[in-house]
Protein backbone atom coordinates (compact mmCIF):
# COMPACT_ATOMS: atom_id res chain seq x y z
CA UNK A 1 0.00 0.00 0.00
CA UNK A 2 2.56 2.31 1.24
CA UNK A 3 4.85 1.38 -1.99
CA UNK A 4 2.21 2.27 -4.45
CA UNK A 5 1.34 5.63 -2.42
CA UNK A 6 5.51 6.67 -3.11
CA UNK A 7 5.15 5.07 -6.63
CA UNK A 8 2.15 6.65 -8.00
CA UNK A 9 2.33 10.08 -6.39
CA UNK A 10 4.49 11.93 -9.06
CA UNK A 11 2.64 10.30 -11.53
CA UNK A 12 -0.80 11.14 -10.93
CA UNK A 13 0.55 14.57 -10.71
CA UNK A 14 1.81 14.56 -14.44
CA UNK A 15 -1.29 13.17 -15.48
CA UNK A 16 -3.85 15.60 -13.97
CA UNK A 17 -1.47 18.59 -15.20
CA UNK A 18 -2.28 17.32 -18.70
CA UNK A 19 -5.21 15.85 -18.80
CA UNK A 20 -7.00 17.74 -15.35
CA UNK A 21 -8.33 17.26 -11.94
CA UNK A 22 -11.64 15.26 -13.57
CA UNK A 23 -9.85 12.67 -15.72
CA UNK A 24 -7.41 11.85 -12.63
CA UNK A 25 -10.60 11.26 -10.27
CA UNK A 26 -12.14 9.15 -12.86
CA UNK A 27 -8.49 7.19 -13.36
CA UNK A 28 -8.10 6.59 -10.00
CA UNK A 29 -11.91 5.42 -9.36
CA UNK A 30 -11.52 3.18 -12.26
CA UNK A 31 -8.22 1.78 -11.24
CA UNK A 32 -9.52 0.82 -7.49
CA UNK A 33 -12.37 -0.77 -9.27
CA UNK A 34 -9.67 -3.05 -11.32
CA UNK A 35 -7.76 -3.54 -7.98
CA UNK A 36 -10.94 -4.21 -5.94
CA UNK A 37 -12.49 -6.91 -8.01
CA UNK A 38 -8.95 -8.59 -8.87
CA UNK A 39 -9.51 -10.56 -5.55
CA UNK A 40 -11.70 -12.64 -7.32
CA UNK A 41 -9.02 -14.67 -9.05
CA UNK A 42 -6.79 -13.70 -6.62
CA UNK A 43 -9.38 -15.65 -4.56
CA UNK A 44 -8.92 -19.46 -6.40
CA UNK A 45 -4.90 -19.00 -6.64
CA UNK A 46 -4.13 -19.77 -2.81
CA UNK A 47 -1.07 -17.71 -2.16
CA UNK A 48 -0.75 -14.50 -0.21
CA UNK A 49 1.24 -12.75 -3.69
CA UNK A 50 -2.04 -12.33 -6.25
CA UNK A 51 -3.88 -10.52 -2.90
CA UNK A 52 -0.80 -8.07 -2.38
CA UNK A 53 -0.92 -7.09 -5.99
CA UNK A 54 -4.78 -6.55 -5.97
CA UNK A 55 -3.82 -4.22 -3.02
CA UNK A 56 -1.30 -2.60 -4.71
CA UNK A 57 -3.42 -1.72 -7.77
CA UNK A 58 -6.40 -0.62 -5.04
CA UNK A 59 -3.56 1.53 -3.61
CA UNK A 60 -2.03 3.02 -6.86
CA UNK A 61 -5.93 3.96 -7.44
CA UNK A 62 -6.56 5.79 -4.44
CA UNK A 63 -2.87 7.31 -4.96
CA UNK A 64 -4.54 8.72 -7.79
CA UNK A 65 -7.57 9.83 -6.27
CA UNK A 66 -6.19 11.78 -3.46
CA UNK A 67 -4.06 13.35 -5.50
CA UNK A 68 -6.71 14.83 -7.70
CA UNK A 69 -9.42 14.98 -5.33
CA UNK A 70 -7.41 16.70 -2.17
CA UNK A 71 -6.67 19.83 -4.16
CA UNK A 72 -10.10 19.60 -6.10
CA UNK A 73 -11.49 20.63 -3.32
CA UNK A 74 -9.05 22.61 -2.31
CA UNK A 75 -8.99 25.43 -4.90
CA UNK A 76 -12.52 24.89 -5.48
CA UNK A 77 -13.28 28.14 -4.03
CA UNK A 78 -12.28 30.58 -1.96
CA UNK A 79 -8.16 29.99 -0.51
CA UNK A 80 -9.05 31.09 2.29
CA UNK A 81 -11.99 28.49 3.29
CA UNK A 82 -9.98 25.36 1.22
CA UNK A 83 -9.04 23.96 4.45
CA UNK A 84 -12.39 23.98 5.45
CA UNK A 85 -14.35 22.38 2.38
CA UNK A 86 -11.43 19.86 2.80
CA UNK A 87 -12.33 19.12 6.16
CA UNK A 88 -15.71 18.83 5.08
CA UNK A 89 -15.42 16.22 2.55
CA UNK A 90 -13.39 14.32 4.47
CA UNK A 91 -15.21 13.48 6.97
CA UNK A 92 -17.23 11.07 5.74
CA UNK A 93 -13.55 8.78 6.03
CA UNK A 94 -14.56 8.26 9.66
CA UNK A 95 -17.88 6.71 8.73
CA UNK A 96 -16.33 4.48 6.80
CA UNK A 97 -13.76 3.44 9.02
CA UNK A 98 -16.45 2.46 11.28
CA UNK A 99 -19.16 0.51 8.85
CA UNK A 100 -15.69 -0.90 6.86
CA UNK A 101 -14.61 -3.73 9.66
CA UNK A 102 -18.38 -4.11 10.38
CA UNK A 103 -19.89 -4.74 6.99
CA UNK A 104 -16.74 -6.34 6.12
CA UNK A 105 -16.93 -9.10 8.96
CA UNK A 106 -20.70 -9.96 8.44
CA UNK A 107 -19.34 -10.60 4.70
CA UNK A 108 -16.26 -12.80 5.48
CA UNK A 109 -17.06 -14.22 8.49
CA UNK A 110 -20.60 -15.05 7.79
CA UNK A 111 -19.99 -17.37 5.38
CA UNK A 112 -18.36 -20.50 4.73
CA UNK A 113 -14.53 -21.52 5.27
CA UNK A 114 -14.74 -23.28 1.91
CA UNK A 115 -16.53 -20.78 -0.80
CA UNK A 116 -13.58 -18.83 -2.31
CA UNK A 117 -15.74 -16.43 -2.73
CA UNK A 118 -16.20 -15.49 1.05
CA UNK A 119 -12.97 -13.03 1.08
CA UNK A 120 -13.72 -11.27 -2.19
CA UNK A 121 -17.42 -10.44 -1.14
CA UNK A 122 -16.43 -7.17 0.90
CA UNK A 123 -14.43 -6.32 -2.28
CA UNK A 124 -16.90 -6.67 -5.08
CA UNK A 125 -19.21 -4.75 -3.56
CA UNK A 126 -16.73 -1.77 -2.97
CA UNK A 127 -15.38 -2.36 -6.14
CA UNK A 128 -19.20 -1.95 -7.82
CA UNK A 129 -20.05 1.23 -5.98
CA UNK A 130 -16.61 2.55 -6.90
CA UNK A 131 -17.55 1.61 -10.29
CA UNK A 132 -20.84 3.47 -10.13
CA UNK A 133 -19.47 6.72 -8.76
CA UNK A 134 -16.74 6.65 -11.68
CA UNK A 135 -19.27 6.19 -14.37
CA UNK A 136 -21.17 9.06 -12.07
CA UNK A 137 -17.92 11.27 -12.73
CA UNK A 138 -17.43 10.54 -16.23
CA UNK A 139 -21.31 12.01 -16.85
CA UNK A 140 -21.07 15.06 -15.03
CA UNK A 141 -19.83 18.30 -15.80
CA UNK A 142 -16.97 19.67 -13.68
CA UNK A 143 -15.08 22.54 -13.71
CA UNK A 144 -11.68 22.94 -14.50
CA UNK A 145 -10.46 25.29 -12.12
CA UNK A 146 -7.24 27.20 -13.78
CA UNK A 147 -4.78 28.58 -11.09
CA UNK A 148 -2.86 31.92 -11.71
CA UNK A 149 0.51 32.26 -11.08
CA UNK A 150 1.16 34.96 -8.40
CA UNK A 151 3.58 37.47 -9.32
CA UNK A 152 3.04 39.76 -6.05
CA UNK A 153 6.57 39.77 -4.73
CA UNK A 154 6.12 42.10 -2.23
CA UNK A 155 2.83 40.35 -0.54
CA UNK A 156 4.06 36.65 -0.78
CA UNK A 157 7.17 34.63 0.97
CA UNK A 158 7.55 33.27 -2.51
CA UNK A 159 6.51 33.79 -5.99
CA UNK A 160 5.59 30.80 -8.24
CA UNK A 161 7.48 30.42 -11.36
CA UNK A 162 7.59 27.87 -14.12
CA UNK A 163 9.40 24.38 -13.60
CA UNK A 164 9.77 21.86 -10.34
CA UNK A 165 13.09 23.84 -8.80
CA UNK A 166 11.05 26.87 -8.21
CA UNK A 167 8.44 24.88 -5.83
CA UNK A 168 11.47 24.06 -3.42
CA UNK A 169 11.81 27.71 -2.59
CA UNK A 170 8.18 28.09 -0.80
CA UNK A 171 9.29 26.50 2.99
CA UNK A 172 5.28 26.60 3.91
CA UNK A 173 5.19 23.29 0.99
CA UNK A 174 8.78 21.89 2.10
CA UNK A 175 7.28 22.09 5.01
CA UNK A 176 3.87 20.70 4.77
CA UNK A 177 5.96 17.83 3.28
CA UNK A 178 7.62 16.57 6.12
CA UNK A 179 4.45 17.33 8.41
CA UNK A 180 2.09 15.22 6.09
CA UNK A 181 4.71 12.28 6.79
CA UNK A 182 5.07 12.97 10.37
CA UNK A 183 1.12 12.94 10.56
CA UNK A 184 0.80 9.33 8.65
CA UNK A 185 3.55 7.89 10.90
CA UNK A 186 1.84 8.53 13.75
CA UNK A 187 -1.61 7.85 12.73
CA UNK A 188 -0.86 4.36 11.00
CA UNK A 189 1.29 3.74 14.35
CA UNK A 190 -1.66 4.49 16.70
CA UNK A 191 -3.97 2.65 14.51
CA UNK A 192 -1.43 -0.32 14.45
CA UNK A 193 -0.75 -0.62 18.24
CA UNK A 194 -4.02 0.52 20.09
CA UNK A 195 -5.48 -2.70 20.83
CA UNK A 196 -1.58 -3.71 21.96
CA UNK A 197 -1.89 -0.73 24.44
CA UNK A 198 -5.31 -1.39 25.97
CA UNK A 199 -4.72 -4.86 26.32
CA UNK A 200 -1.55 -4.36 28.28
CA UNK A 201 -2.94 -1.60 30.17
CA UNK A 202 -6.22 -2.89 31.09
CA UNK A 203 -5.51 -6.21 31.63
CA UNK A 204 -9.39 -7.81 31.75
CA UNK A 205 -9.98 -6.51 28.19
CA UNK A 206 -9.82 -8.85 25.32
CA UNK A 207 -8.57 -7.59 21.91
CA UNK A 208 -12.33 -8.38 20.44
CA UNK A 209 -13.30 -5.84 23.44
CA UNK A 210 -10.39 -3.81 21.92
CA UNK A 211 -11.46 -3.22 18.56
CA UNK A 212 -14.92 -2.27 19.62
CA UNK A 213 -13.81 0.63 20.91
CA UNK A 214 -11.36 1.15 18.35
CA UNK A 215 -14.26 1.23 16.01
CA UNK A 216 -17.37 2.75 17.98
CA UNK A 217 -14.80 4.87 20.05
CA UNK A 218 -11.45 5.90 18.50
CA UNK A 219 -13.21 6.36 14.92
CA UNK A 220 -16.15 7.67 15.56
CA UNK A 221 -14.16 10.53 17.64
CA UNK A 222 -12.06 10.68 14.71
CA UNK A 223 -15.33 11.78 12.27
CA UNK A 224 -16.82 14.00 15.07
CA UNK A 225 -13.22 15.83 15.29
CA UNK A 226 -13.23 16.12 11.07
CA UNK A 227 -17.16 17.57 10.88
CA UNK A 228 -16.80 19.80 13.92
CA UNK A 229 -13.55 21.01 12.94
CA UNK A 230 -14.55 22.36 9.24
CA UNK A 231 -17.57 24.09 11.03
CA UNK A 232 -14.53 25.67 13.74
CA UNK A 233 -12.95 27.09 10.78
CA UNK A 234 -15.51 29.36 9.94
CA UNK A 235 -14.16 31.44 13.28
CA UNK A 236 -11.00 30.31 13.41
CA UNK A 237 -7.99 29.80 11.03
CA UNK A 238 -6.83 26.47 9.80
CA UNK A 239 -3.35 27.27 10.92
CA UNK A 240 -4.73 28.15 14.57
CA UNK A 241 -6.63 25.45 15.15
CA UNK A 242 -4.17 23.44 13.70
CA UNK A 243 -1.72 24.32 16.34
CA UNK A 244 -3.89 23.72 19.06
CA UNK A 245 -4.96 20.57 17.73
CA UNK A 246 -1.77 19.45 17.59
CA UNK A 247 -0.31 20.48 21.55
CA UNK A 248 -3.36 18.70 22.74
CA UNK A 249 -2.35 15.45 20.29
CA UNK A 250 1.36 15.65 21.88
CA UNK A 251 -0.12 15.86 25.31
CA UNK A 252 -2.34 13.04 24.88
CA UNK A 253 0.79 11.05 23.52
CA UNK A 254 2.89 12.19 26.88
CA UNK A 255 0.09 10.63 29.11
CA UNK A 256 0.17 7.48 26.89
CA UNK A 257 4.21 7.06 27.20
CA UNK A 258 4.52 7.38 30.89
CA UNK A 259 0.88 5.53 31.33
CA UNK A 260 -0.51 6.33 34.29
CA UNK A 261 -3.14 3.64 33.88
CA UNK A 262 -7.16 4.97 33.07
CA UNK A 263 -6.02 8.91 32.41
CA UNK A 264 -3.57 7.04 29.73
CA UNK A 265 -6.27 5.01 27.84
CA UNK A 266 -8.70 8.14 27.93
CA UNK A 267 -5.66 10.20 26.69
CA UNK A 268 -5.21 7.68 23.56
CA UNK A 269 -8.89 7.26 22.74
CA UNK A 270 -8.85 10.88 22.60
CA UNK A 271 -5.98 11.73 20.70
CA UNK A 272 -8.92 10.08 17.14
CA UNK A 273 -10.46 13.51 18.04
CA UNK A 274 -7.43 15.78 17.77
CA UNK A 275 -5.67 13.65 14.96
CA UNK A 276 -9.10 13.86 12.71
CA UNK A 277 -8.18 17.63 10.63
CA UNK A 278 -4.86 17.11 10.44
CA UNK A 279 -4.13 15.06 6.90
CA UNK A 280 -6.46 17.63 5.15
CA UNK A 281 -5.38 20.46 6.81
CA UNK A 282 -1.86 20.31 6.24
CA UNK A 283 -2.42 19.32 2.59
CA UNK A 284 -4.34 22.29 2.67
CA UNK A 285 -2.07 24.63 3.88
CA UNK A 286 1.12 22.87 1.82
CA UNK A 287 -0.71 24.18 -1.17
CA UNK A 288 -1.44 27.87 -0.44
CA UNK A 289 0.25 30.03 -3.19
CA UNK A 290 1.55 27.27 -5.58
CA UNK A 291 -0.41 28.69 -8.07
CA UNK A 292 0.48 26.78 -11.08
CA UNK A 293 2.00 24.13 -9.64
CA UNK A 294 -0.43 23.50 -7.41
CA UNK A 295 -1.08 19.96 -9.30
CA UNK A 296 2.51 18.97 -9.00
CA UNK A 297 3.01 20.07 -5.60
CA UNK A 298 -0.06 17.72 -4.17
CA UNK A 299 1.80 15.13 -5.97
CA UNK A 300 4.63 15.62 -3.04
CA UNK A 301 2.94 16.00 -0.14
CA UNK A 302 0.41 12.42 -0.86
CA UNK A 303 3.72 10.98 -0.89
CA UNK A 304 3.78 11.82 2.86
CA UNK A 305 2.11 9.00 3.03
CA UNK A 306 4.67 6.36 2.95
CA UNK A 307 5.58 8.06 6.63
CA UNK A 308 2.89 5.22 7.55
CA UNK A 309 5.08 2.14 6.38
CA UNK A 310 7.91 3.35 8.98
CA UNK A 311 6.29 4.20 12.09
CA UNK A 312 4.50 0.52 13.20
CA UNK A 313 8.11 -0.94 12.85
CA UNK A 314 9.67 1.88 14.71
CA UNK A 315 7.07 1.17 17.37
CA UNK A 316 6.81 -2.42 17.53
CA UNK A 317 10.73 -2.56 17.85
CA UNK A 318 11.16 0.42 20.74
CA UNK A 319 8.19 -1.01 22.67
CA UNK A 320 8.83 -4.93 22.38
CA UNK A 321 8.91 -5.05 25.95
CA UNK A 322 6.72 -2.21 27.16
CA UNK A 323 4.24 -0.85 24.03
CA UNK A 324 3.95 2.53 26.02
CA UNK A 325 7.37 3.66 25.41
CA UNK A 326 7.11 3.14 21.40
CA UNK A 327 4.14 5.64 21.72
CA UNK A 328 7.12 7.95 21.32
CA UNK A 329 7.49 7.82 17.72
CA UNK A 330 3.55 9.46 17.67
CA UNK A 331 4.84 12.28 20.10
CA UNK A 332 7.51 13.60 17.95
CA UNK A 333 5.66 13.42 14.90
CA UNK A 334 2.92 15.46 16.61
CA UNK A 335 5.61 18.02 17.91
CA UNK A 336 6.51 18.51 14.75
CA UNK A 337 3.16 19.28 12.89
CA UNK A 338 3.10 21.57 16.30
CA UNK A 339 6.21 23.61 14.59
CA UNK A 340 4.55 23.25 11.36
CA UNK A 341 1.09 25.19 12.59
CA UNK A 342 3.48 27.71 14.57
CA UNK A 343 5.17 28.46 11.61
CA UNK A 344 1.65 28.97 9.12
CA UNK A 345 0.49 30.58 11.96
CA UNK A 346 3.27 32.99 12.33
CA UNK A 347 2.59 33.53 8.42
Amino acid sequence: TYIAYFLMALPAGMFMKRFGYKKGIILGLCLFAVGAFAFIPAAYLHSASPFLIALFVIACGLCILETAANPYSTILGPEESGAQRLNLSQSFNGLGWILGPLVGGMLIFGGEESDPFTLTKPYILVGSVVLLVAILFIFTKLPEVQVEEDTDAEEKEYVPASGTASMWRHPQFVRAIVAQFCYCAAQTGIFSFFINYVTEVDTSMTNIEASRILAFGGMALFMIGRLSGSFTMKWISPARLLTWFALADAVCMALVVVSVGTVSLYALYLSFFFMSIMFPTIFALGLEGMGSSTKKASSYIVMGVAGGAFAPMLMGYIGADNMAIGFVIPLLSFLYILYFALRCKKK
